[in-house]
């Protein structure tokens, strides 16, 4: 596998190391022609999806094709800040007890910042095994079936899933109520929730689609997240606070938090946000990282750290001490400041899993009124954001690279969602 601008892709035919030659869109035409194989090469038009603004003619992939061109996005696991778009290839047709996707559209958040910083711990590099010490980024996206060889899995069926970045995507798939589940041996030691692909809603529009893309998945760990907290009483708090609090995830929970209206919700977000994140109306009060030392001590806390940054969480517990009920690990947004925790004053900081309290509610109440009470919280917060979240589409493979650098350096709008296309 190879990087694009590198002499490598596999043909058929057994043709290697040809120089590529690249499109607008960053993929491979060297090899297209009349005695191509490949089918349909990505900026043919018989994709559906539209092509980059300035993308010349299609570039005339020919008959009898084996395989797609395919290209992932591909992070470095010793370095999140460095990635690639690797070049590999999907079957035209399906192997047995397979399907071959062709993702429409994915959303990039904070929140897949915070999968490639724990990809390690949490296995998410596992998903999509690669070569060794890269690893394909999970996202959140649609994908529409090509080719399936799996009964009651049509093609041109459209599913909700975890893909990796890219433009397709093989599923050894077992069909299930919802849609179908990835049967891969690589992932059987992986959460349901991860290896799930719903049906998409034919009602639903395409920004109603993009919403949901972007805030499904987040929301589901944040009303977990507030779930376990009333669950365990709130610790005895009295208020939450909220680190990143203008992440989408950390929105998602002080809006939980505020539907239930048990406690108080506080948020800490940087100077350059602090007017946005005050805006969406979801905290009590929202303060900068340089008020922690004035935060009131009279109401019992707990901590929800979205931020991942070690000197702002030890600022909190040392303000905090033992008025601090719980101390919640969830994100890291602020991955570049993580260090040692041991020592601090209160309780001792723990991950948050959420697959962990989506099995025991389920065990409690019954997979068919987990998903009620899910799915109706997931409606308010969806209408909610269409206030203070606004829609940045965006397409092609340099766009892919872009928005991953500006998450990864901190430097996004907290205003914008990106929704994405290869």
């Amino acid at each position: 596998m190879g990087r694009l601008g590198e002499p490598r892709l596999g043909f058929s035919d057994g043709a290697t190391d040809a120089p590529l030659e690249l499109c607008p869109l960053g993929h491979d035409t060297s090899r297209l022609g009349a005695d191509a194989p490949i089918f349909p090469h990505p900026c043919d038009p018989r994709r559906t999806e539209p092509r980059m603004e300035g993308v010349p003619p299609p570039c005339g992939p020919g008959p009898g094709a084996t395989y797609y061109v395919a290209v992932h996005l591909e992070i470095d696991r010793a370095d999140i800040r460095s990635r690639r778009i690797a070049d590999t290839t999907a079957p035209v047709d399906a192997a047995p007890g397979t399907v071959v996707m062709r993702l429409e559209e994915f959303a990039l958040t904070a929140n897949n910042v915070s999968y490639a910083f724990s990809g390690e711990m949490l296995d998410y590099w596992g998903f999509f095994p690669t070569e060794p010490g890269w690893g394909r980024l999970p996202v959140m996206g649609f994908g529409v079936v090509t080719s399936s060889a799996v009964e009651g899995i049509e093609p041109g069926g459209r599913y909700f899933g975890f893909y990796p970045a890219a433009d397709h995507h093989v599923v050894t798939a077992t069909p299930t109520r919802a849609g179908f589940v990835d049967a891969g041996a690589h992932r059987e030691k992986h959460a349901m929730a991860y290896r799930s692909f719903d049906r998409a809603d034919p009602a639903a529009t395409a920004d109603d689609e993009s919403y949901y893309l972007l805030l499904r998945g987040l929301f589901v760990t944040s009303h977990l997240c507030e779930d376990f907290l009333a669950d365990n009483a709130m610790f005895g708090a009295g208020q939450v606070v909220v680190t990143s609090a203008s992440s989408k995830t950390s929105l998602a929970l002080a809006h939980e938090v505020g539907r239930r209206g048990e406690a108080r919700c506080i948020g800490l977000t940087s100077a350059a946000n602090l007017e946005f994140t005050r805006a969406t109306g979801l905290y009590d009060e929202v303060f900068t990282y340089d008020d922690i030392e004035s935060l009131d001590t009279a109401i019992p806390a707990v901590v929800v750290d979205m931020a991942g940054n070690a000197g702002i969480l030890g600022r909190i517990h040392r303000r905090f001490g033992e008025s601090l009920g719980h101390s919640c690990r969830v994100g890291a947004t602020h991955w570049e400041e993580t260090g040692s925790l041991s020592g601090l004053p209160g309780p001792k900081p723990e991950f948050f899993f959420a697959p962990s309290q989506l099995a025991k509610r389920g065990k409690e109440w019954g997979r068919v009124e987990l998903e009620s009470r899910m799915g109706s919280a997931l409606a308010l917060f969806l209408a909610d954001a269409r206030r203070w979240l606004r829609l940045e589409r965006v397409a092609g493979a340099g766009s892919l690279l872009g928005t991953w650098d500006d998450l990864v350096g901190g430097t996004v709008d907290p205003a914008a969602g990106h929704v994405l296309s290869l």
